[in-house]
């Protein structure tokens, strides 16, 4: 069996430490804070707390992806150590990194003929794109060589189920996902929108919920409508959250309550510098393995 490696992109929102002990490598997305350029590394450089209330008190976020020059860099140091690749990435409904992972594999090959690279679009993100990419992690410790592990992300992806909800509009607003008079009356109206991922790996808004208080117990009947085998469900759950631990507390507190047979406990963990410049403080994400989502 040749020996091979998985990889992500850091937008899987996992610790470092999670990353180490799975054996998951992962590249880092770029952001800039008020013009200046850091990597997306886990909150490395800039620690979640303070990039969050960089953003409350104003500052400018952009955010850039993985370019192919990047990946050709990162793929060959694999590949000079006798190592084929599967790397999995960010949602192609969010990010066009796929296609310079895909430019650069290309290339590769013709320099390493006897070497495999296979690229996967998670069609997820964050922390379910983390939970894909720990899965991939057990199947491998399982046993499962690359081909197979390849064919069974391809074909199990869409059943990680992600549902988001925010809890402040503003930067929803000033990105361009709300109008500004819909931002301005939803505010208004303490309005909490719940969106998911659909079959292209876009958020779709689904409902609009009208307080916190309604919107957590809202999510956690979401997962107990779509979970593998319902209220049996025996996996793991991850949530993500971006500056708002206690919220994401109380919807993990609700999710173990109903859910007795998890895998272990929620996981909790911070929504990144990319996917959080778009989401802004305020959003909680749950995350779980259910029925192959559709349209």
């Amino acid at each position: 069996m040749s020996k091979f490696i998985i990889s992500c992109c850091s937008t899987a929102d996992l610790t470092e430490e999670h990353f180490k002990q799975r054996d998951i490598h992962y590249i880092c997305f770029h952001y800039e804070l008020d013009g200046k350029s850091y990597p997306d590394d886990l909150g490395k450089t800039i620690a979640f707390p303070d990039f969050y209330a960089a953003m409350q008190n104003g500052a400018e976020t952009k955010t850039s992806q993985v370019n192919t020059e990047e990946y050709l860099q990162y793929f060959e140091g694999f590949l000079k150590e006798g190592y084929d690749i599967l790397h999995v990435c960010l949602s192609s409904g969010l990010s066009g990194t796929i296609n310079s992972a895909m430019i650069a594999r290309n290339e590769l090959l013709e320099r390493y003929p006897d070497r495999k690279i296979c690229i996967v679009d998670s069609l997820g993100a964050s922390s379910g794109y983390g939970l894909l990419m720990d899965k991939l992690a057990d199947l491998r410790d399982e046993g499962m060589d690359l081909e197979e592990l390849c064919r069974w992300a391809e074909q199990n992806k869409l059943k990680v189920h992600h549902w988001f909800f925010s809890t402040d509009l503003t930067f929803y607003i000033k990105g361009g996902r709300i109008s500004k008079t819909s931002g301005m009356i939803g505010t208004m109206l303490n309005i909490c929108p719940l969106l998911n991922m659909d079959q292209t790996g876009k958020l779709v808004p689904r409902q609009k919920i009208r307080s916190k208080k309604k919107v957590i117990p809202k999510i956690v009947q979401m997962m107990q409508e779509n979970a593998d085998n319902g209220l049996e469900y025996a996996d793991k759950c991850y949530i993500s959250q971006s500056a708002c631990y206690e919220d994401a507390k109380a919807v993990a507190e609700l999710v173990e309550q109903s859910f007795p047979h998890l895998k272990g406990r929620v996981e909790i963990n911070d929504i990144g510098t990319t996917i959080g410049s778009h989401t802004g403080p305020g959003t909680v994400a749950l995350f779980f393995w259910g029925c192959e989502r559709t349209d």
